[in-house]
């Protein structure tokens, strides 16, 4: 068994942002204004400072895969903003492209989600679409990974690249793209793409024969399909009571509203646990997650979270995938707006990093 870990690569300004949500814009933005919303509630920050993914190159690279190396895990599946010929965030890659002495294990996950202004209640304002096309565009997506796929440290299986797909349901044409993928990879030398599609908190898609495997992205996943209805009942009827009352009148206007959503750690962890995998299901695990840098009193948090109730649950995957071929998909590395980080924070310092080497390296 190993662990990827998802990763963020928006540690840094581009134009798109900076038109959309002002100038100089990134992830570090929505953190360094978050603030408490109760007493007790803690926003971590990175122990290691806000680095900028371009500016602090190759040497934030070289320490995030030095902890990586380190700790246990076996490589990042760095997210992938690609819409029918335009990409964005993409900078830090060629930078890592440009630095094969990095030594840093990849992948991609491909984020094939229409942007909206949904973090701020805004879903349906677009911002960029997210459309397919046809074998010409399919032929241009491939020509922009290909140097990836050929880069020595790019993971894969059985001579395939690997590529994630976050929301195959949405893309009809999947099968044909894949048809064409598959054979484009052949001619460079690949014995095709190994294809990973996202088993999410949105619609599951019904073509299960469709990819090579399936990954759980969680806490999303759980949440909406893994709980059992007395605890989905209790979720649902302390979040309309809340909202209800920020809603009251009295309420208006009001800076300091309460939180709308939280909801115990374990139940995700029970959620994930119980669960029956595939051969060819890859579960997914979190550290701790809290989007309010993000969605303010209308994010989520879960409660509980702690290194040593993760480190249980990833021992537990451990002892049931020990003689497995599989990976365990951990969100995140570094999702700092959503709480979702491995990576050392001041609060915590390496405590989940720790987790993962204990259980990875000793058992």
């Amino acid at each position: 068994m190993k662990v990827l870990a998802l990763y963020l690569p928006q540690y840094h300004s581009f134009p798109e942002n900076d038109e959309w949500w002002g100038k100089g814009y990134t992830e570090w933005t929505a953190l360094k204004g978050a603030k408490p919303l109760y007493p007790g509630h803690v926003q971590k920050h990175p122990r290691d400072g806000y680095y900028d993914l371009i500016k602090d190159q190759p040497e934030t690279f070289e320490r995030q895969a030095a902890l990586a190396r380190e700790y246990g895990i076996d490589g990042f599946a760095v997210y992938r903003y690609y819409f029918t010929g335009k990409q964005l965030m993409e900078k830090p890659m060629e930078i890592l492209l440009q630095h094969p002495e990095t030594d840093l294990p990849f992948c991609f996950a491909w984020a094939n989600e229409t942007w909206t202004r949904a973090w701020y209640d805004l879903k349906e304002e677009i911002l960029i679409k997210q459309e397919y096309g046809g074998e010409r565009e399919w032929r241009a997506h491939f020509e922009t990974e290909l140097p990836y796929f050929k880069d020595r440290r790019y993971i894969k299986k059985d001579n395939k690249p690997v590529y994630i797909i976050y929301r195959t349901f949405d893309i009809k044409c999947l099968p044909e793209m894949k048809e064409k993928w598959d054979l484009w990879a052949r001619e460079e030398g690949f014995d095709g793409i190994f294809w990973i599609g996202g088993k999410t908190a949105q619609a599951e898609d019904t073509r299960k024969d469709l990819m090579d495997g399936w990954y759980y992205f969680e806490p999303g996943y759980t949440l909406k399909h893994g709980m059992s209805s007395f605890r989905t009942l209790s979720y649902n009827a302390s979040t309309f009571l809340r909202q209800t009352v920020n809603g009251l009148p009295f309420n208006a206007g009001q800076e300091k509203k309460i939180l709308e959503r939280r909801i115990p750690i374990d139940w995700i962890y029970e959620g994930i646990l119980s669960r029956e995998y595939g051969e060819n299901e890859y579960p997914g695990l979190i550290t701790e997650w809290d989007n309010t840098p993000r969605r303010s009193y209308k994010g989520l948090i879960y409660t509980g979270a702690s290194p040593d109730k993760f480190r249980a649950a990833l021992k537990k995957l451990k002892d049931r995938f020990k003689d497995d071929d599989r990976w365990v998909f951990l969100n995140a590395w570094n999702e700092w707006g959503e709480g979702a980080a491995a990576e050392p924070s001041e609060e915590n310092g390496d405590a989940y990093l720790r987790a993962v080497k204990e259980v990875m390296r000793n058992g």
